[in-house]
């Protein structure tokens, strides 16, 4: 099988890293063009893929093509090599932010072009991505092997396409809110005596804990809280004063934020 990148930006190169992490495919099974030869021709070179010179060879070639451009370029790439992609019923996989699987298929000229469309998050470089999908009714019988691809990425989930936005900032925009959390974490920690480096490993492996914590248990987030908050004791203190900086709302105000921008498009 042979896998298909037009564009080689920061999310495409996020999962072929995550791809070839678990063997899913190997570096020869991989093809890709990019805007720019002096970025991606090294690239493919480094981990041993295939570069080609233009995205209609990425169409010629490959059995599943990932689309990874800005999406201003994403609809007049589609409309020149939706002939052989329609052809050779290739299926398309959209990461163009606020493209729709509508737009899409007018763009390849068919309805019947099997489409997913696709919102990752940089994690599934290490395999610990989150990833919504929406498929348009041609993909069928395609399904299960492009969810099985993406199932190597991290995890997935099935979300209207109206949801889409909301998900860039739950998990797309939200790695960059956490991080910015274990910085602050980090720098406390500095503040009274900790190197940063020891600062930071403590407090990412506990937001990593913390983090796993909340997927095996049946219990709510603020549940676990109350596991984590003795009667008068120190957790408490520190929430109540997280809590009167406004930390719930800022991080809400945050959501509401990249939520608005991503509809802006």
């Amino acid at each position: 099988m042979t896998i298909g990148f037009i564009g080689a930006g920061n999310m495409a190169r996020a999962i072929i890293t995550g791809l070839l992490a678990k063997n899913a495919v190997t570096p020869e099974e991989i093809v890709l063009h990019g805007g720019q030869p002096i970025h991606y021709e090294p690239y493919a070179a480094k981990i041993g893929a295939k570069a080609v010179a233009s995205n209609q060879a990425v169409a010629d070639t490959a059995d599943i093509v990932f689309l990874a451009v800005a999406p201003k370029l994403g609809v007049p790439i589609l409309k020149t090599i939706g002939p052989t992609l329609k052809h050779r019923q290739v299926p398309i996989v959209s990461m163009l932010t606020g493209v729709s699987l509508a737009t899409l298929e007018d763009a390849l000229g068919s309805q019947d072009q099997p489409v997913l469309r696709i919102m990752p998050n940089v994690n599934v470089a290490i395999n610990a991505g989150m990833t919504a999908y929406a498929a348009n009714d041609s993909v069928a019988g395609q399904l299960d092997g492009l969810l099985d691809l993406l199932n190597v990425l991290g995890k997935t989930m099935a979300l209207p396409e109206d949801q889409f936005s909301t998900f860039v900032a739950l998990a797309g925009s939200s790695p960059a809110f956490v991080y910015l959390f274990i910085d602050s974490l980090s720098r406390a920690g500095v503040k009274y005596g900790l190197t940063k480096k020891q600062a930071t490993a403590i407090a990412a492996q506990a937001v990593m804990g913390s983090a796993q914590n909340v997927l095996a248990s049946e219990q709510s987030p603020f549940d676990l809280i109350d596991q984590v908050s003795s009667p008068g004791g120190t957790t408490v203190a520190g929430l109540l004063a997280m809590e009167q900086a406004g930390l719930m709302s800022a991080v809400i105000k945050g959501v509401d934020a990249t939520i608005a921008k991503d509809r802006q498009g």
